[in-house]
């Protein structure tokens, strides 16, 4: 009876303290597991893909490669453990029944005028904001050397928007566009034109190169065709003339803006074995053709496919042209 009495007469236990809802990764939220080839994260209240993938990859755009390694995940849930990869798990993009290609597409001019090269600039915004609400992802021209290096994966929808020849209309209409969409872009010109009539000004490529939006490139010298030989041009002749359309833009260019040369855009997507080993010997890394369709990762980094947008393109004929995979053909 002592016992029960004494039972009934104690100091009842205090009230628990409720929990506290972390705001930071704590050994209940953060990593909890990690190898050299991924980890695995215990997102905490308000963490997002992006923020995960900058925190823990040192770049908010790689969001893609965590949604990836969870089976297309696609926002990170308090508590639910995360697989993040530190290492690429499929840097070439190949699948089951198919492998990632990578789009590279050409515009020329951008205006309301006639003619097939010129794109309305209400057009070409349309297709960029088409491109961010449909999870594609602009990369940079440069980021497929890696890739097709094997040693950077790629977004499943990635696409590379580029320009050629360098008409004013590049800064009129289509930068202010990439600028309002954080859009990156690859200008090709060729530094015979600059200055003159409908051509982009040194202080307009000056502005978009600071940018860091904007990566200008070389589409040779004069813009002549560099496979066809000029009236009496000799071998010699022809070499040293071609030498001068791929090592003078690359000079000019680097000497007059804040780039690195190292892309070339071939005039009317033409080359040759002489170009090609001028191209190398000049340390070009990738080159362009105007060759329709996607770039796999078994594509040559000297003759990249490129698709052209021509200004009778509507959405779907734009849609159409963005091939960002390939089936596997049957086996014979």
């Amino acid at each position: 009876m002592a016992f029960v009495l004494a039972s009934c007469t104690s100091t009842p236990p205090a009230p628990q303290t409720p929990p506290q809802v972390a705001t930071e990764p704590t050994a209940a939220t953060g990593v909890v597991a990690r190898s050299e080839r991924l980890l695995v994260y215990l997102p905490a209240p308000g963490d997002s893909l992006r923020s995960i993938a900058g925190r823990l990859l040192g770049d908010e755009g790689r969001d893609w490669q965590i949604a990836e390694a969870n089976a297309g995940l696609s926002r990170a849930e308090p508590g639910r453990p995360l697989v993040v990869p530190l290492q690429p798990l499929n840097p070439l993009g190949v699948h089951a029944d198919s492998y990632q290609t990578v789009p590279v597409l050409c515009y020329h001019r951008l205006g309301t005028g006639g003619g097939k090269m010129n794109v309305s600039p209400a057009r070409f915004a349309a297709q960029m904001e088409w491109l961010v609400r449909n999870d594609y992802r602009v990369i940079r021209l440069g980021q497929l050397a890696d890739y097709l290096a094997g040693r950077e994966a790629l977004p499943p929808r990635s696409v590379v928007i580029t320009f050629d020849d360098g008409y004013e209309s590049t800064y009129r209409h289509a930068y202010p566009v990439l600028r309002r969409l954080g859009l990156p872009a690859t200008l090709f010109v060729y530094t015979d034109w600059i200055g003159a009539g409908e051509a982009l000004s040194w202080g307009q490529l000056q502005e978009m190169a600071s940018s860091g939006l904007v990566d200008v490139q070389a589409h040779s010298k004069s813009h002549r065709n560099l496979i066809e030989r000029t009236a009496g041009e000799a071998d010699e002749r022809y070499r040293q003339n071609l030498d001068l359309e791929i090592r003078g833009p690359r000079e000019l260019l680097e000497k007059r803006l804040p780039v690195q040369v190292q892309h070339y855009a071939y005039p009317y997507g033409d080359s040759n074995d002489l170009v090609l080993d001028l191209l190398a010997r000049q340390r070009y890394s990738l080159a362009v053709t105007v060759n329709p369709g996607g770039n796999a990762f078994f594509a040559q980094p000297l003759m990249l496919r490129r698709t052209m947008i021509f200004g009778d393109h509507d959405l779907e004929a734009f849609k159409a042209r963005l091939q960002t995979s390939r089936r596997f053909g049957p086996v014979p």
